[in-house]
């Protein structure tokens, strides 16, 4: 057929006999058998021993063809073998111009399948392609498949678009993995999405398979980040902010210096790495993080375009929020007001140029965000009072009363407080962590406290993030779900609020009442599963979800029968505590 012709063709050139010479031959000549004989002596195996092992071959009834193809595979590996060997022998410029001759020599072959992983060994081992040979490849499909990645590179580096359709399946793919953690099913607060190293989530087959595709070419390596800024700037997804991070330090594991000494970030990325592994940033590490902010050069600026969308990383934001909690509640022991701990400035500088990523690269104006002194003078001191009207209301109760009533929890919140939480973005990133902090204590009085303010909170407080912490945090205060003021306040003061409008929020309300259904008080429970019920806007992921809440609650219900029938003469069974159904 046609694909026989093609796959051939390179023969002639090469002055090799092919199918179509026999056909030739046979058709003009008068003794069909003598032609034949005459051409396998002219294209055989000229070696003078095989002249009688051959017919020995065909005693045992082994084609010929099985023959030729064995020796043919033979001598391919051990092609291939000489080709590697070539490539690593010898003095540079002599070595190459080998392997190019051989590629001239080679090339025209490329099609035939036989031959094929030779020419692609030649070419996988030639720093560069001639031109001309790669836009061949390029042109064709299957040729272009069948290339080794060292080959592609050479195509990508030129070619931005055609390296684009081959990222962008990854991107989409890791952005999709992000989101199925955020919503899984699995709800608790000893796992959660920040629960995974940094090492660990490096080996993930995206970040393993751009960090392939890069190899040690910087200007691909420049060209995913462009393409990862420009994600970011068209979405506002602070998951290719991890992604650029994870990329850097999976090129930093493998130690490929020609592009982790060109990033300008790789230092900084390197020691945040640390901190986030620990989940906390401390002095020495502080320190080390302040060197490189305060060491931004003079026309250098623009490296702040690239530190903000590394410390806009969720599990960037993650540590340094962890750490202000944490530096908040040692201030409050140690009678320090925030401003006199340069730690915690540095915290809140971070996490104020983190935050203000997506303004810097969209405006272009590499600056760091001016911190407002107020949240410092005022934001942070109001927290720090919760913190102790916390401590003052624990012991104030294990005082002896003899006189004094109950000392009510502290129920109001000064309205400074709510204000902040309306202007300042980083005042919200922090208030929600410290809401996590409460609830991860199971301080009930606290939460319901501060859950009024939550509606508050930009839309912080109904992020993807946020909530998927706060639901797995939640499960530790399952025994309160029993009553009714304290379902009222979550659900209908925070949850219901948003659930019309945000179809991630009434998936995450979803997700919190298939783990707890059976700690709600019934009428409750009825009313949530009213308000709950999908529209015709809602997405599969809800209806979905609304299906298995569903059906959970009717395998609850006590059929009529158990309810009627006790049985009368047994004997009472020890009670089991039933473990928590799922």
């Amino acid at each position: 057929g046609p694909g026989q012709a093609e796959m051939y063709a390179g023969l002639q050139e090469l002055g090799v006999a092919n199918g179509e010479d026999l056909k030739e031959t046979l058709t003009n000549c008068t003794e069909p058998l003598k032609a034949i004989e005459q051409f396998q002596t002219e294209n055989g195996v000229l070696l003078p021993s095989l002249q009688y092992a051959l017919p020995f071959l065909d005693l045992h009834g082994t084609p010929r063809l099985e023959f030729h193809q064995s020796v043919f595979d033979e001598l391919r590996e051990k092609l291939l073998e000489r080709v590697s060997a070539i490539a690593l022998e010898g003095k540079v410029e002599e070595r190459y111009k080998k392997l190019e001759d051989l590629l001239e020599k080679s090339f025209s072959l490329v099609k035939m399948p036989s031959i094929q992983p030779v020419v692609m060994c030649v070419m996988k081992h030639l720093p560069k392609v001639p031109e001309k040979k790669l836009k061949l490849v390029m042109a064709d499909k299957d040729l272009y498949k069948a290339c080794a990645v060292e080959v592609k590179r050479q195509i990508w580096q030129d070619n931005q678009a055609l390296f684009g359709d081959e990222v962008s399946p990854l991107l989409k793919q890791y952005i999709l993995e992000k989101e199925n953690i955020l919503f899984s099913n699995d709800i608790s607060f000893l796992q959660n999405f920040f629960s995974p190293s940094p090492k660990t989530r490096r080996q993930g087959e995206v970040v393993q398979k751009l960090t392939q595709m890069i190899g040690k070419n910087v200007k691909l390596y420049d060209m995913v980040l462009q393409f990862l800024r420009t994600l970011f700037l068209r979405t506002r997804n602070v998951h290719y902010c991890t992604l650029r991070a994870e990329l850097l330090m999976s090129l930093h594991d493998l130690e490929i210096s020609e592009i982790c000494t060109v990033d300008p970030c790789h230092k900084f990325t390197w020691c945040l790495d640390a901190c986030i592994r620990e989940k906390f940033v401390d002095n020495k590490r502080a320190r080390e993080l302040q060197g490189f902010l305060d060491g931004v050069k003079k026309g250098q600026e623009q490296v702040l375009g690239d530190l903000s969308m590394i410390l806009c990383d969720p599990f960037a934001i993650n540590t340094l929020a962890l750490s202000t909690i944490r530096h908040l509640q040692d201030l409050v022991g140690q009678d320090t007001l925030p401003r006199e701990s340069p730690d915690l400035l540095l915290l809140l500088r971070m996490l104020s140029l983190g935050q203000g990523a997506w303004d810097m690269i969209d405006s272009q104006v590499f600056k760091e965000p001016k911190m407002e002194a107020e949240l410092i003078t005022r934001f942070l001191p109001l927290l720090m009072s919760f913190v102790v009207d916390d401590h003052t209301f624990t012991v104030d109760q294990k005082l002896p009363s003899e006189e004094k009533g109950p000392i009510p929890y502290p129920s109001t919140i000064p309205e400074a407080f709510t204000k902040f939480l309306q202007e300042n973005r980083i005042a919200c990133e922090i208030g929600l962590y410290y809401i996590l902090h409460i609830t991860k204590q199971r301080n009930k009085n606290a939460f319901l406290r501060l859950l009024p303010a939550l509606g508050k909170f930009f839309d912080l407080a109904f992020s993807d993030i946020f909530l998927h912490l706060l639901t797995g945090n939640l499960t530790l205060l399952g025994d309160e779900f029993a009553l009714e003021e304290f379902c009222t306040s979550l659900f209908d003061g925070f949850f219901l609020t948003a659930c019309s409008r945000k179809e991630n929020v009434h998936r995450h309300v979803l997700r919190l009442l298939l783990h707890l259904h059976h700690k709600v008080a019934p009428a409750k429970l009825e009313s949530l599963q009213k308000a709950l019920e999908p529209t015709k806007q809602s997405g599969e992921a809800v209806k979905e979800l609304y299906n298995q809440l569903t059906e959970k609650l009717e395998l609850r219900k006590p059929s009529p029968a158990e309810v009627t029938e006790t049985p009368s003469m047994e004997l009472p069974l020890p009670t089991v505590p039933t473990p928590a159904s799922r």
